[in-house]
């Protein structure tokens, strides 16, 4: 087996367990050997075997095809597949914590988005809006049977889930960003609030209007941080000093939504897939290029 491809299995793992010093401990329990054993394995002192590799593919649910077939032009993704997805509001947002926990615990941490139509950080300082795009996307995009006969209902937002996405707000707003927004930033979602209500899929049709609404509100409160130039939570008072918040307006195109993280020890990326599905790799070279077209898009730029 290549080392290369043997470093490539542990960084995965890594990305999964979220915690260099707890990777000989969970492989230890995986494999059935010592902590010493995992991290021979881990160094190349050691080459793993094609049973172990198995082993440690079906744990922790990464391709073993794809694994042995990386080359130059390949790239490794991460990937929920959505026979196993829960569409549930709490679900989702279970997901994102993990993620932007993760981001916040490396060093100097930055990020920067590029956002095609519906900037999801900011949609949590308004939950209907968020809890309606996840709605729509399993319903009207997916298809999912469970939503076939349903129509759309003003429910209150949980305090579990309320306090979810407050937490990933003051994580996301706590971490310095550039994002890049489309030229036409929420008219897709205009519109799927506009069919819902022509399509008689809402079970009380006013709703859509505080749907719209709430979107002004949404726009109002994302110019008042891009004038100030720091990220707050709606209903909060603007900060004196805080983290960099710099947007840009692509008036051409935006071909999809991503999102680069940067941090003195990794780099990463999530890339949309489906809507509302992503896909998240720390492939060096597909993410150094990555990072080159989002330096090319708003100028070169350094975090200190």
């Amino acid at each position: 087996m290549k080392v290369d491809i043997q470093a490539t299995l542990f960084n995965l793992i890594k990305e999964k367990i979220g915690n260099d010093d707890s990777l000989g401990r969970a492989l230890a329990d995986v494999l059935n050997v010592s902590q010493d054993a995992v991290y021979r394995r881990y160094r190349g002192e050691t080459a793993l075997t094609i049973h172990e590799i198995q082993k440690i593919c079906s744990y922790y649910g990464i391709s073993f095809d794809s694994l042995l077939d990386i080359q130059q032009n390949r790239v490794v993704f991460q990937y929920r597949s959505l026979e196993a997805y829960d569409f549930s509001l709490d679900a989702y947002l279970e997901g994102i914590l993990a993620g932007v926990k993760q981001i916040k615990s490396f060093t100097n941490p930055t990020i920067v988005l590029t956002v095609k139509d519906s900037p999801l950080f900011q949609l949590l300082n308004f939950p209907h809006l968020f809890r309606f795009k996840l709605y729509f996307w399993a319903k009207s995009y997916l298809n999912i049977d469970q939503y076939k006969t349903e129509q759309f209902t003003h429910e209150k937002t949980a305090e579990k889930t309320f306090l979810m996405g407050k937490e990933i707000l003051q994580i996301y707003n706590s971490i310095p960003s550039k994002e890049i927004y489309d030229y036409d930033l929420m008219r897709g979602f205009i519109r799927q609030i506009q069919y819902y209500f022509d399509a008689y899929l809402f079970k009380d049709p006013h709703y859509a209007i505080r749907l719209l609404t709430e979107m002004q509100m949404l726009l109002n409160h994302m110019k008042a941080q891009v004038t100030i130039g720091k990220k707050f939570m709606y209903g909060t008072q603007a900060p004196a000093s805080g983290c960099e918040y710099e947007v840009f307006l692509n008036d051409t195109t935006i071909s999809d939504s991503t999102y680069f993280f940067k941090s003195i020890e990794k780099k990463g990326l999530y890339v949309t897939h489906n809507m509302m599905n992503y896909l998240q790799t720390t492939d060096e070279i597909y993410v150094n290029e990555s990072e080159q077209i989002l330096n090319k898009t708003t100028g070169k730029f350094e975090f200190n």
